[in-house]
């Protein structure tokens, strides 16, 4: 059935695009500042970033009043505030976690850090190419800050910065990153049609953003947000941080505790040992998420986490107290244990089954890819042929890329392939679990070590690598590529999607290079030492630590990790297996995924209470009950994120910031 003209999708404009790109620039620009050196609520934290849900709620608001006063003035549709919020969003990440927030560390460490006791000058710095490194007369600068830096205005110290030093650099890693962007637009335009279509699946982290759009462009905005289920649901993070905000400002304000150790209520040793670092975080924003997830995924990830702390009570009973030197040397951001390398054979597993799901697309992929005929092009950016053939050159680049500064080919290769595999299995748990907050367990390169051991890499391969994937494609908590997916569901019932797919190429074109100027700016102003860089500095000088002993002692993982992985490739292969045969079956293999990731540890009692809410609604009062009942919800995500930004604003002008969301 057709649309009438009344109620069709109006095409995009090019103003919405534009503003879209520009308020990114903004983001860019304040969050480092924002972010480090106020420590204040991350800006672009996340996948479902603070300042584009900030500033598009306040921007609907401000558009509904005028529209109000000026009903024939059409100055934003609810369609192209989505557009400008989700080029938001994929900028945001851009400019912390995702790219810029360890990028310049990760450069420098090697020198930085070099001391007669490492012996870093002999072993490891001989083996960095010139063109992906700075000078040494860049070292000094950022992490003690120029001569009489903080007295100097942000355009002076932009003109300070020793950019003799840094373009060589800049343009080798711009290249890796322009490709690996351009290699992820073209396989999530692959893929979406058939993750959104043939699969269905659910966006938790857009239903809001939906919703407003929807109701904005009905007119309804107004009840929408005065809906008395909203409303109370808002009035709870609203009330929450409003108290806990002064007490930050001022002690004598009573405080209401978000968080709860309960660690201590556990014994050190027996079956829940596992529990002695129990926390229980109050995030009325990741509960409302957790509720509008499908409760298979809310009910695995919190139940997963749990099973994953009782096992290791479990094998301290049984008499395994497996050392964690058995683990070798890892990559993983937060692998500290032997049992979590679970996850190196649950994520194969997975994407294998990911393969299989979308076998009969991919022939179809394959088909359109080698045809002579036409392409049409339904709901994509861009066709598929042409998706196929970039997303291949693309790849071909980056393995070329690799292999000019020193990979073997073989190695290259395989190593591409493990950084795009786990990008998108991390980005199908990140958008169907509606997790705004994600983190690996284990590494890209952890996986390929157990497998083919360190014989695979030579020792300039291995640094390549290791680097690479530390600049791009293992600190996922703000992930492009699950950005990318989630742009692809906002555009895919737009019009003018070439119009769309040119405003994220200059949204991420303008991202880096804000968020690249930004980050030098500031630390060259104040100097990384006085900033708190501390886990950026942690992580990225473990990469060169990890680097150098693999190099010298060609050490293998040990047994007990093989083993866990193959006891995490069979554990998934049963999951997955009852998740497709049995439809009653009531554990999603995502929630495996989840269990070791170090943000499960803060999100787990959130999705824990979405998901109780969410399985006494249905079974008590249905689809009418969900239907009324997720708007209380709604407000407590829209609450908490109102707050956050609030917070935010008054810490710019204040000695501090309280934070409302996890750093």
């Amino acid at each position: 059935m057709n649309a009438s003209p009344e109620t069709a999708p109006k095409p995009i404009r090019l103003r919405a695009v534009l503003l879209g790109t520009m308020l990114a620039a903004v983001i860019c620009a304040l969050t480092p500042v924002n972010n480090i050196y106020n420590q204040a609520t991350p800006l672009g934290g996340g996948h479902f970033p603070l300042a584009p849900f900030y500033i598009l709620l306040t921007t609907s608001l401000l558009a509904g009043i005028i529209a109000r006063v000026l009903p024939t003035a059409r100055l934003i549709t609810g369609q192209e505030l989505l557009v400008v919020w989700i080029q938001m969003v994929i900028a945001s990440g851009i400019a912390y976690t995702g790219l810029t927030r360890t990028f310049f560390i990760n450069l420098t460490v090697p020198f930085q850090f070099a001391t007669a006791e490492n012996n870093w000058q002999e072993t490891l710095q001989p083996l960095l190419p010139d063109l992906l490194y700075p000078g040494e007369g860049a070292i000094t600068g950022l992490y003690n800050g120029l001569t009489n830096g903080r007295r100097m205005g942000w355009l002076e110290v932009i003109s300070n910065i020793p950019w003799q030093h840094w373009i060589k650099p800049l343009l080798a890693w711009g290249v890796f990153i322009l490709l690996c962007y351009t290699v992820m637009i073209a396989l999530i335009n692959l893929l979406s049609r058939q993750w959104i279509h043939n699969e269905r699946m659910n966006f938790p982290l857009l239903r809001v953003p939906l919703l407003m759009a929807e109701n904005f462009d009905n007119n309804s905005l107004r009840s929408f947000l005065l809906n008395p289920y909203l409303l109370w649901g808002l009035s709870i993070p609203v009330t929450l941080h409003l108290l806990n905000g002064l007490n930050y400002y001022f002690p004598s304000v009573p405080s209401v505790p978000t968080l709860i150790l309960a660690g201590p209520y556990f014994p050190k040793v027996g079956i829940l040992s596992g529990f002695i670092k129990l926390k229980i975080y109050i995030y009325p924003v990741f509960i409302g998420f957790a509720f509008l997830a499908a409760r298979q995924v809310s009910l695995s990830c919190w139940l997963f986490f749990l099973v994953g702390s009782l096992l290791i009570g479990l094998l301290g009973v049984l008499g395994y107290n497996i050392p964690a030197s058995s683990l070798g040397v890892t990559f993983g951001p937060t692998l500290a244990r032997p049992e979590e390398t679970q996850m190196i054979g649950a994520y194969g597993v997975f994407f294998v089954f990911l393969v299989w799901l979308s076998r009969h697309h991919l022939q179809h992929i394959v088909k359109q890819a080698f045809s002579t005929g036409p392409v049409a092009v339904n709901t994509e950016w861009f066709s598929i042929r042409l998706s196929f053939w970039i997303a291949v050159a693309g790849m071909a680049a980056i393995v070329g890329w690799a292999i000019f500064f020193g990979m073997q080919p073989t190695t290259a290769l395989l190593t591409v392939f493990a950084f795009f595999m786990i990008t998108l299995v991390a980005s199908r748990i990140i958008c169907q679990g509606g997790l705004g907050y994600f983190t690996l367990t284990a590494a890209p390169l952890d996986g390929l070590l157990v497998i083919f051991g360190p014989a695979l890499f030579s020792k300039v391969g291995l640094l390549i690598a290791a680097v690479a994937q530390k600049v791009l494609f293992v600190d996922l908590r703000e992930s492009l590529t699950a950005s990318l997916l989630h742009a692809r569901e906002v555009h895919h019932n737009m019009h003018n999607r070439r119009l769309l797919l040119f405003g994220i190429g200059l949204t991420l074109t303008t991202a880096v290079m804000v968020s690249f100027m930004a980050m030098l700016a500031l630390c060259y102003k104040y100097g990384i030492r006085e900033l708190q860089l501390e886990w950026a500095t942690r992580t990225s000088l473990g990469v060169y630590e990890n680097i150098v002993r693999l190099n010298d002692t060609g050490i293998e993982a040990g047994h007990w990790v093989k083993i866990f992985s193959i006891v995490g490739a069979v554990v998934m292969g049963i999951l997955v297996t009852c998740y497709h045969r049995f439809y009653w079956w009531p554990i999603h293999p995502i929630g495996y995924l989840t269990a070791y990731s170090s943000a499960m540890r803060i999100l787990w009692f959130s999705f824990f209470i979405g998901w109780m809410c969410n399985a006494l609604c249905m079974r008590y009062g249905g689809v009418v009950l969900f239907k009324k009942l997720r708007f209380f919800f709604i407000g407590l995500i829209i609450g908490d994120l109102f707050m956050g930004g609030t917070w935010a604003i008054v810490g710019l002008f204040a000695d501090g910031s309280y934070q409302v969301l996890p750093d």
